[in-house]
């Protein structure tokens, strides 16, 4: 009864006229950046994030959601008819769904996803309202011992499920936390790495390091490429699967949405290796493996289904918890933290119609998606052809204007450029920008439970060893460290990951 009193409460607050409205625009928004090859859902949202300025915390969450699992959506739509994945979590979709197309069956291939990925959200939707509670009072439970031992375990996994070297990894981690400690220090009010700038004396602000790093660091990588001969399916027929395709994808659908669900909820998890474990456990079960890479409609519905399962999922660590299980939830927090909340289990109590109007929205924006994609195919297909030169100063503008206009400052324009270039130069080396954003968002939260907790101990570093919950989630996080060093899992993490890039 009170999980059905919630999720009135959470439609009463969706439903409103501009909440609607907004779920309708991140959607579609969300949609039009999978559809086109290069931007992402990352860059996206942080080159949005001086808008939310201007709206509520509610509205500004579910419009930034609604454009996360919206290019789950519009990112398989390019991996179909263009055999080039619109966004990272949909490259595996590329390697059925493309043979599909080309068999003259796209529009099946293109409602498997559609059908799969509804299925997911409105499944991954109920796990969020069905969790979300029990794992709030489990974190109203915590000290600081507590969180900074969960902080240090997120921060651990999303470095062991980021591609390449993890030394690169945890360099990037610690990178990010000494970026978030510049400003006045929290306790002392002492200025620190500030080097005289007056401008820094309140920290590096977020949006602008979000930006240059995924918006503009993305636009130079982009421009590197050579101009593609796209090979576009432009005729597209029949949008609806037969008989025997919806049989065949009906349980692979499921099966991904259970794993998608699951990986979701772990840090460091989420949209990408969700569709990834998808596709190769559809792959083991079948009767015939040789189907696989051939047009196998399995292969598009299981890992779309894991994706959009993910990807909602993945909201359940930053809302519950307050610990960030992507990049790109890591975002999230700092568009809540900018409007003055800080994400975690108070959010419940605090502001309940943010976190059920947040969750409803989403079954709400999956409807919306299904009536939405399928009709709008041919206006995808015409957008697929835009070239990207045509993109990239649209969107430099937006940026730098969205930068400029939080603080009126010329001085976080450098720091745009400056991140910007940083955030090209890192990924020429190899390094990953996703641990770097996941250590500034939660660098400050991970210093202040240290001390408190130090504070509380009078300065006894035992209080961890004391502390069964905290030793035992330090310990999570030393194994997941060491697992993830050792050769064997580092070149299984490289090939699974290649394709992103």
């Amino acid at each position: 009864m009170e999980l059905i009193n919630h999720l009135q409460l959470g439609l009463s607050v969706a439903l409103s006229g501009e909440n609607l409205v907004y779920c309708f625009v991140g959607a579609v928004l969300g949609t039009v950046i999978g559809v086109l090859p290069g931007i992402g859902p990352l860059a996206t949202i942080a080159m949005l994030l001086p808008l939310t300025y201007g709206l509520s915390s509610t509205t500004s969450l579910i419009m930034l959601a609604g454009i996360y699992y919206g290019a789950q959506y519009g990112g398989s739509t390019t991996a179909i008819l263009l055999n080039l994945p619109g966004e990272s979590s949909t490259a595996v979709t590329t390697i059925d769904g493309y043979q599909m197309a080309r068999q003259g069956r796209a529009g099946a291939a293109l409602a498997a996803a559609g059908i799969s990925s509804f299925i997911a959200g409105t499944f991954a939707t109920l796990v969020i309202a069905v969790l979300a509670i029990p794992l709030t009072a489990v974190a109203l439970s915590f000290g600081p011992a507590e969180y900074f031992a969960l902080m240090v375990v997120g921060l651990a996994s999303s470095v062991a499920l980021a591609s390449g070297s993890i030394i690169k990894g945890v360099s990037m981690v610690i990178a990010g936390m000494l970026l978030s400690m510049t400003g006045m220090d929290i306790y002392t009010g002492t200025e620190r790495f500030t080097f005289g700038a007056i401008e820094l004396s309140d920290g590096i602000d977020f949006a602008a390091v979000a930006i240059g790093m995924f918006g503009i660091g993305e636009i130079v990588r982009n421009l590197e490429l050579p101009s593609d001969q796209r090979s576009v399916i432009a005729k597209v027929t029949r949008l609806w699967p037969s008989a025997a395709d919806l049989r065949r994808m009906f349980v692979p659908a499921l099966r991904g949405t259970l794993l998608g669900s699951a990986l979701g909820i772990l840090p460091g998890g989420g949209a990408l290796l969700s569709s990834f474990l998808a596709y190769n456990l559809e792959k083991n079960v079948a009767r015939d493996p040789s189907r696989f890479g051939k047009g196998a409609i399995e292969g598009v519905a299981a890992p779309e289904a894991a994706n959009n399962a993910g990807a909602q999922t993945s909201f359940i660590p930053m809302l519950s918890l307050g610990v960030p299980s992507n990049a790109t939830m890591a975002l999230m927090a700092g568009a809540l933290i900018m409007q003055g909340i800080v994400p975690g289990p108070t959010v419940v109590s605090r502001n309940p119609d943010l976190f059920w109007g947040v969750i409803t929205s989403m079954w709400i924006g999956n409807v919306m998606l299904l009536i939405l994609n399928l009709p709008m195919i041919g206006i995808w297909v015409k957008l697929i052809s835009i070239r990207y030169h045509v993109l990239f100063p649209a969107i430099l503008a937006f940026c730098s204007i969205g930068v400029y206009s939080i603080n009126n400052s010329i001085f976080d324009l450098y720091i745009v450029l400056g991140f910007g270039l940083a955030g090209y130069f890192l990924v020429r080396m190899g390094c990953e920008l996703p641990p770097l954003m996941l250590g500034f968002i939660l660098g400050p939260m991970v210093e202040d439970n240290l001390r408190r907790a130090l504070i509380l101990s009078q300065g006894d570093y035992f209080i961890f060893m004391q502390r069964p919950v905290a030793l035992a989630m330090l310990i999570v996080a030393v194994v997941i460290l060491a697992f993830s060093a050792s050769p064997r899992l580092s070149q299984k993490r490289t090939v699974v990951f290649a394709s992103e890039d």
